[in-house]
């Protein structure tokens, strides 16, 4: 197959477009993070911006993955993130569909439920607690539009959980606690905000490529969950972490300032990604961080 992947420099992007060129695929990646890891003759590098793309000079494309976004979940400028996030995105839906793509698969994020009683279910309720949110709110409800005025095509969103694995470090401040508190822990006991139970539903990146790869073959467009189905705890990542690292570090809780615009609590619901997708998440918390431990990726 054809494949364009917007933000296929990213971390999610760059381990899907790794896995596709590994079955043969041809791709086409889009990304603002450096694109030299990813030597392939099976790849060509098309820019930075996934917006007014030379169609015709691409050819016919199979499938596009919409990767590419602005995620700074901190960044308050709703300005800056709806254009990325919802009108470039609305523009990409509609330059695809003109070009004859028949498949779209993108990114979105369970970030839209905020702090909502969990498990999230794909009907909601919805309680956006930032721009960020709110804008991949706005994006799947243009994908549900979309979808129904253009019933010839198949339109897959994925809400992302919290993605962890090897690649996630280019992401810099926006990587996960997982990451962080693994380098922390290094070289001293990690702080987190108090009393450390929040929890979050973790999603291994081999599991994130998997889903991806499963809605390829969907025959019916949708939106669906895209987590593990079961949260843990700070301290308890810590826990796990101090098992897996063969450390003994031990918490020390600061105050949270983002509180006013913090989720909690995250856990989804996984059922309907399972019965639509055949999507069932093989790494558990525990099981993804010694993966990721052992690949290199984690601590160097």
């Amino acid at each position: 197959m054809k494949i364009i992947i917007t933000g296929g420099t990213g971390f999610v992007g760059s381990n899907l477009t790794l896995d596709l060129i590994k079955k043969g695929h041809t791709v086409f990646i889009t990304g603002r993070e450096a694109a030299e890891e990813l030597q392939s003759p099976l790849i060509t590098y098309l820019g930075p911006d996934f917006i007014n793309l030379s169609w015709e000079k691409i050819g016919p494309i199979d499938v596009v993955f919409h990767e590419a976004a602005c995620n700074d979940t901190t960044l308050l400028d709703k300005e800056e993130m709806f254009k990325v996030n919802f009108d470039w995105s609305r523009q990409l839906f509609k330059e695809a569909q003109n070009a004859g793509v028949k498949k779209i698969i993108y990114a979105s994020s369970t970030a839209v439920y905020g702090n909502t009683p969990p498990p999230f279910k794909e009907s909601g309720p919805f309680k956006p607690l930032n721009p960020y949110a709110e804008s991949k709110k706005l994006l799947d409800e243009f994908a549900e539009k979309f979808i129904k005025e253009h019933p010839e095509m198949i339109v897959v969103g994925l809400r992302y959980c919290n993605v962890y694995g090897p690649g996630e470090g280019k992401k810099g401040k926006r990587s996960t606690l997982i990451y962080q508190l693994a380098r922390i822990m290094q070289k001293e006991n990690p702080k987190i905000f108090k009393d450390g139970e929040q929890k979050r539903d973790y999603i291994y990146i081999k599991d994130v490529v998997r889903a991806n790869l499963l809605s390829m073959n969907a025959t019916e467009s949708g939106i669906y969950n895209c987590g593990f189905g079961q949260a843990v705890s700070f301290n308890d990542l810590i826990k796990i972490l101090n098992e897996v690292l063969g450390l003994n570090r031990k918490p020390e809780y600061i105050d949270n300032p983002y509180i006013d615009r913090y989720q909690s609590f995250t856990e989804c619901d996984m059922s309907l990604a399972s019965e639509k997708l055949g999507f069932i998440p093989e790494f558990d918390i525990k099981k993804g961080i010694r993966d990721y431990f052992e690949s290199g990726f984690l601590i160097n």
